[in-house]
Formats: structure tokens, C-alpha cells, sequence
């Protein structure tokens, strides 16, 4: 059957028939669905969407050669079509022209789809690839997330590549972020607050996140000396996780190989130049030291495994949890065993104030620090009769009054 994309309702017949009308929806304008709809099912997990649009954190070119990689090397067919004409601005990406002597010969076209991807035992999943819109990005998000809804997209990962100040010559980490990403033991979190630069594939997390999906961003950590070039490392890495994760065969040897002839190369260019050894070398010091730290986080009781605090409440459950598991004290163990309550009461603040009184030193004797070591306590006057005089017993000292005393100092 010959594939028919309709968004305008101009077929009628059996092949096509028309299910995106600008008029019910405009965000649907912006794509195409492609007749007949490729077969998602062949597994009882739900759907993963892996985003891979290009243009943005795209260092050593990981993330675009990732999308490229997965559409040469395993089957695959389009399922969406966006319009490059309301997304993107040409000028930005201008597409290749080829000419044969004065004639044009071809013009590259920009593609900006959503392909269903199988993997090597044939487990679909669905790739988002292309350029990033440059425009609209509201309402290109609202339309991948209502294509998640429409196809019940269990997860979606999205993939980055960043500058970093590490090596080549140490294993190459991949950032995650997420709230499932934050209980994986195999990807480390930024660990602090951080702000970047807003992107497509970022907003598109963002709807994602307020429609009650939790979203998953891998980002590759690219040494900043080979961030310009093709760096198929930054690709393996980022797809390797991406078969951890969403439980996908992916075949991977081809991009091993080229990982490994490009690493021969850059330590052939390393050892030939005493200066980008240098560098080198210093990038590997902290690397190591980092890692150090990160082995010593682990095993700190205080801090989380990427150097967060817990929060108050995490805390608080915490002392409630030690406060549960210590055994029960002698003396309050012995009221339980005569029967009687250990709850505070009255009479028993009353026994505690009185045994503290007994404690200090009496007034007009010095305490430790030579003086008086209480708060002296104001003479009672009889009131009654004309005169007020303070009450004396014999004819020494006044009287005080008796009991409650303050069991506090100053």
C-alpha cells in the first residue's frame, strides 16, 4: 500500500483518511501523521520516546550521530513528519546545496520526525530526530506530549553532550537528571541547582514533567579539546545508557570500534605535542581527585552520594527511625514493670525542681564563683495591720518564704 500524509482532509478513500484538521487543533498543523500508521506494538512494555534533536549541547556531535547511527543500523519508519517551514529558520541552518558545473543537482532537505525504531530483537521504540526548532516551542512541546499521550509513552530519555574539563584518556561519564535517574546508582546528578540555557528538548521534559510523566535527560561529559569534532565516545556512552535504561538490544560494536580507532588517534596527537601532554595530564589530576571526593560522599553518613544535604523532613524521619530502635531505659522500664505510668506529670516536674533546689547552695552562702549563686528571692511584708513590716523569726533574720523555689541561675 503506497504511504499517503494527509493533514488538510483532501482524502477520502480508504488509504488515507484524515485525522489532523488544522481547524480542531492547531498545533497539529505543524505535523503529519504518515498513512498507513507503522506497527508499535511486538512488546508488553510501554513505549520509550528517546529525543535526540540537534543543534543544542551537541558537543563532539554525540547527539545528533546518535539519532543518525540508530536510523542506518537497525529498521525503522517514519511515523510523524514535522514542517520544517514553521519550525525552523533556514537561515540558522542553512541546507546544503550541490552544484554540477551551472546547474544545481540536489538541495538537502531538513527532517524533523518521529520514527518508529526496532531494536535487534525487534522491540519498537520511538525516536524524535532532527533539527531544533528554532520557533514555537510551546507549541511544538504540547504536540510531542500529546503524541506521548496519543501512543502511551511509558518513558522518554533526552539525549545532551557538554564541554567538560575532563580527559580523554578516563572513562567518559554521563550526567542524568530526573526523578529516576536520582535513585540509579550508575548516573550521577548535577548534585547542586544549576542554570542553563532553555532548549527544545528541555521544554519538551517540562510539559512532559506537568502532565504527570517523568522525564529523563543523559548528558555526555565531552573533553573540551575535541568538543568541535566527531567524537563517537560521546554517542556510545549516551546510547549505551539509553539500552540500560529502556531495556533496548542495541547494536553497538560498530560504534566501539570507532570509539576505539579515534582514542588510538588522540594519544598518538597527545604524545607528539609536550604541551597537550601537559594539559592532559593536569585534566587527569583532577579527575582523579573528583572521583575521590565522590568515594568519600559515598560513605559520608550527611550527604547523598552526588553531595546533597537532606532535606528537614528526610532528617526528621531519620531521628524518628533511631529514636525507634533504641531499647527502653532501666528506670522507665521499671515504672512499666511495677504497673505505673512514666508519662510526666505534675507532681513529678514538681520532684525534678525540688531535687534541683536542694542542689544549689543556700542563700548567703558563695557558690563556686565565690557569690551568691541564686537569684535571691524578695522579702514577704505583712500587709496586714497599718504598717507593712517584713515578717522575722526571733529577732535576727527575716523570715523567708517557703516553698517553690527557682532552679535556675543567672
Amino acid at each position: 500500500m503506497r504511504q499517503v500524509r494527509d493533514t488538510r482532509g483532501l482524502y477520502e478513500n480508504e488509504e488515507a483518511v484524515a485525522v489532523n484538521n488544522p481547524s480542531d487543533n492547531p498545533r497539529r498543523s505543524m505535523y503529519e501523521v504518515v498513512f498507513p500508521v507503522p506497527d508499535v506494538t511486538g512488546t508488553e512494555d510501554r513505549l520509550t520516546l528517546v529525543i535526540a534533536l540537534g543543534g543544542y549541547a551537541d558537543a563532539g556531535h554525540a547527539v545528533t550521530d546518535s539519532a543518525k547511527y540508530l536510523l542506518e543500523a537497525l529498521e525503522n519508519r517514519p511515523l510523524v513528519t514535522f514542517s520544517t517551514d514553521e519550525l525552523v529558520d533556514y537561515r540558522s541552518r542553512r541546507p546544503a546545496v550541490t552544484l554540477n558545473h551551472d546547474e544545481i543537482v540536489d538541495v538537502s532537505e531538513l527532517s524533523l520526525s518521529i520514527d518508529v525504531v526496532r531494536d535487534n530483537v525487534g522491540k519498537p521504540f520511538l525516536l524524535l530526530s532532527g533539527p531544533e526548532p528554532d520557533m514555537r516551542w510551546e507549541a511544538f512541546s504540547r504536540a510531542v506530549a500529546d503524541l506521548a499521550e496519543q501512543y502511551d509513552i511509558g518513558r522518554a530519555v533526552s539525549l545532551y553532550s557538554a564541554p567538560m574539563t575532563v580527559p580523554h584518556t578516563r572513562p567518559l561519564g554521563v550526567i542524568g537528571h530526573g526523578d529516576e535517574v536520582s535513585s540509579d546508582s550508575n548516573i550521577h546528578g548535577w548534585g547542586h541547582r544549576v542554570t542553563v540555557p532553555g532548549s527544545a528538548s528541555l521544554n519538551i521534559e517540562f510539559e512532559l514533567q506537568k502532565r504527570g510523566r517523568s522525564p529523563i535527560g543523559l548528558t555526555a561529559q565531552v573533553p573540551h579539546y575535541v568538543a568541535q569534532s566527531e567524537y563517537p565516545l560521546a554517542s556510545l556512552r549516551l546510547l549505551q545508557e539509553v539500552s540500560r535504561i529502556a531495556g533496548l538490544d542495541l547494536p553497538l560494536k560498530a560504534l566501539e570500534r570507532e570509539s576505539a580507532r579515534v582514542a588510538e588517534l588522540l594519544t598518538n596527537q597527545t604524545n607528539e605535542s609536550s604541551e597537550i601532554s601537559q594539559l592532559v595530564n593536569l585534566l587527569e589530576e583532577q579527575y582523579d581527585e573528583e572521583t575521590k571526593r565522590r568515594e568519600l560522599l559515598k560513605s559520608s553518613p550527611l550527604l547523598g552520594p552526588d553531595g546533597t544535604m537532606p532535606s528537614a523532613d528526610e532528617i526528621g524521619a531519620e531521628f524518628e527511625k533511631f529514636l525507634a530502635a533504641q531499647p527502653p531505659r532501666k528506670d522507665a522500664q521499671d515504672h512499666q514493670d511495677d504497673g505505673s505510668s512514666v508519662e510526666p506529670t505534675s507532681s513529678n516536674a514538681d520532684d525534678f525542681l525540688q531535687r534541683e533546689s536542694e542542689t544549689e547552695p543556700p542563700v548567703g552562702e558563695p557558690g563556686a564563683d565565690g557569690e551568691d549563686s541564686r537569684m535571691a528571692e524578695p522579702e514577704p511584708y505583712e500587709t496586714e495591720g497599718p504598717e507593712a513590716s517584713p515578717k522575722t523569726d526571733g529577732e535576727q533574720n527575716p523570715r523567708r518564704k517557703r516553698g517553690w523555689k527557682p532552679w535556675f541561675r543567672f
